[in-house]
C-alpha cells in the first residue's frame, strides 16, 4: 500500500524560502515517477514539477527556475524547494505518485498525498 506523507507547509513571506517534504512509503522509489502538485482556493489542481530519475525533470511555467523538485532515494523522500515564493505560489501542495511521462497532468497520478498548506504574505 503506497503512503505519501507530506510535510514542511506554513506561513512564509514573499521572497523567503521553504521546503516540503514527502516522505513515500512505496516499493522501488528510486524508479518511481513522482511529482508535486497544488491546488489554490478556487482552482483547479494543477502539476508544478515532475521528478524521476530516468527523465528529464520538468516544471511548470509559473514555478521554473523558482522551485528546484529533487528526490532522495536513500530516505525515499521527496522535495520541493520554494525559493522566493510569492502571494500566488499560496495552496495546498500534494505530493503524487505519477505513471512515467512528461505531462504535467493529474489523469496520470495514481496515488495521492493528504497536502500541506503553503501561505505567501506579501
Amino acid at each position: 500500500q503506497v503512503r505519501l506523507v507530506e510535510s514542511g507547509g506554513g506561513s512564509v513571506q514573499a521572497g523567503g524560502s521553504l521546503r516540503l517534504s514527502c516522505a513515500a512509503s512505496v516499493a522501488a522509489f528510486s524508479v518511481t515517477c513522482m511529482g508535486w502538485f497544488r491546488q489554490a482556493p478556487g482552482k483547479e489542481r494543477e502539476g508544478v514539477a515532475l521528478r524521476n530519475d530516468q527523465t528529464p525533470t520538468k516544471y511548470s511555467d509559473s514555478v521554473k527556475c523558482r522551485f528546484p523538485i529533487s528526490k532522495d532515494n536513500a530516505k525515499n523522500t521527496l522535495y520541493l524547494q520554494m525559493n522566493s515564493p510569492k502571494p500566488h505560489d499560496t495552496a495546498t501542495y500534494y505530493c503524487a505518485r505519477r505513471r512515467c511521462g512528461s505531462r504535467l497532468s493529474i489523469a496520470d497520478v495514481t496515488d495521492w498525498g493528504q497536502g500541506t498548506q503553503v501561505t505567501v504574505s506579501s
